[in-house]
C-alpha cells in the first residue's frame, strides 16, 4: 500500500501527536504540512532511549515531513510504549514477525531491517530517484553504511553483544585501534569517491537529489564524531565532499528543526555509537 504525499510549504514544525493512528487533517511536518491521502500514519517501533538503527528511519520520516508515531516512546495507557513493541516482536503466530527493532508498520504491513524499511519508504517519501539502477545503487550504499555501523558497534562489543564492555576491554582496544586507523578512512574514502564520481554532481550520493542514503551518511558521520572524534576528524580532513554533504543535510529545514527538537535523542553509552575515550586515537 502506497501513499500520496501532498506538500504545502508553511506551518510550524512538529511530528504527529503520539496516539494518533489516523489523520483526517493536515499533519505539520518540518517545512510544511503533509496530508496522507490514505488517512493512516506510519508506526515506527524502536527502543525509546537510544538513537540506534531506528534513527536512520526517523531521519527519513522527518526529512520528508511524514506523519509517524514513535510507538515505544508513547504512553502505555494508549497501547503504546515498550509493551506494544514487544507484543509485535514476540507474536509467534505472526507470519512476518521481525527479528528485532527497528520495524515499521504501515497498516497491516510490517517491514523489518533498517535498509529494507528505507527502501520501502523511499518512493513514497520521494527519497530515491526513479530509475531502477538508481534505486539499486542507493540500496547498495545504504547496506555499506549498515556494514560500517556494525563495525562501529563491534569496537565496544567485539567478543559478544551479551557481555558488558568492561568484560571485553582488551579485545575492544585492539578492535577499535584497527577501526580508527584503517576502517574509518577506508569507508569515508569510498563515500568520497562516490560523491566525486556522481555524474549529477557532488552534492548528493545518487543522482541530483536528496536520497535516504544522504540522510544515512549524515547520521553515520554524526555517530562517528561522537564515538571517535579524533579519528573521524582526521579522516574528514581528507574527505571534504563527505563533510560538505554532512553539513548540507544538517542545514535542511526539516532536518535542522528535528535536530533541535526533543524528538532527537542524544547519543549515549547504550546505543550503537558510544564514547569511550580510550577507544579513540590518542590525542596529538
Amino acid at each position: 500500500m502506497r501513499r500520496r504525499l501532498l506538500l504545502r510549504r508553511s506551518g510550524r514544525a512538529r511530528s504527529v501527536r503520539p496516539g494518533s493512528s489516523r489523520l483526517g487533517r493536515w499533519h505539520t511536518g518540518h517545512g510544511g504540512p503533509v496530508r496522507l491521502q490514505s488517512g493512516m500514519t506510519y508506526e515506527l517501533h524502536y527502543w525509546p532511549t537510544i538513537q540506534g538503527r531506528g534513527e536512520f528511519v526517523r531521519l527519513a520520516l522527518e526529512a520528508a515531513g511524514a506523519a509517524y508515531v514513535d510507538v515505544a516512546r508513547g504512553p502505555e495507557a494508549r497501547q503504546q510504549g515498550v509493551p506494544a513493541l514487544l507484543r509485535v516482536l514476540h507474536d509467534e503466530r505472526a507470519p512476518h514477525r521481525p527479528f528485532a527493532p527497528p520495524f515499521l508498520k504501515d497498516g497491516a504491513l510490517v517491514v523489518g531491517q533498517t535498509a529494507a524499511i528505507l527502501q520501502y519508504l523511499a518512493p513514497t517519501l520521494k527519497l530515491v530517484a526513479r530509475s531502477e539502477q538508481a534505486r539499486l545503487w542507493t540500496q547498495q550504499i545504504q547496506l555499506t553504511i549498515g556494514d560500517m555501523v556494525t563495525e562501529a558497534h563491534d569496537t565496544h562489543h567485539p567478543v559478544g553483544a551479551g557481555l558488558h564492555y568492561e568484560d571485553q576491554k582488551p579485545e575492544a582496544l585492539r578492535r577499535a585501534g584497527e577501526f580508527c586507523r584503517d576502517r574509518i578512512p577506508k569507508f569515508l574514502r569510498w563515500f568520497e569517491q562516490i560523491l566525486a564520481c556522481n555524474p549529477a554532481g557532488t552534492r548528493h550520493l545518487v543522482a541530483g537529489r536528496l536520497s535516504y542514503a544522504d540522510l544515512s551518511l549524515f547520521q553515520l558521520v554524526e555517530g562517528l564524531r561522537y564515538a571517535f572524534s579524533r579519528a573521524t576528524e582526521a579522516s574528514l580532513a581528507t574527505t571534504p565532499l563527505v563533510l560538505a554533504l554532512h553539513d548540507q543535510v544538517g542545514r535542511l529545514p526539516r532536518v535542522a528543526a528535528y535536530l533541535r527538537s526533543e524528538r532527537r535523542l542524544p547519543f549515549n553509552e547504550q546505543g550503537l555509537f558510544r564514547r569511550y575515550p580510550e577507544l579513540d586515537l590518542p590525542a596529538g
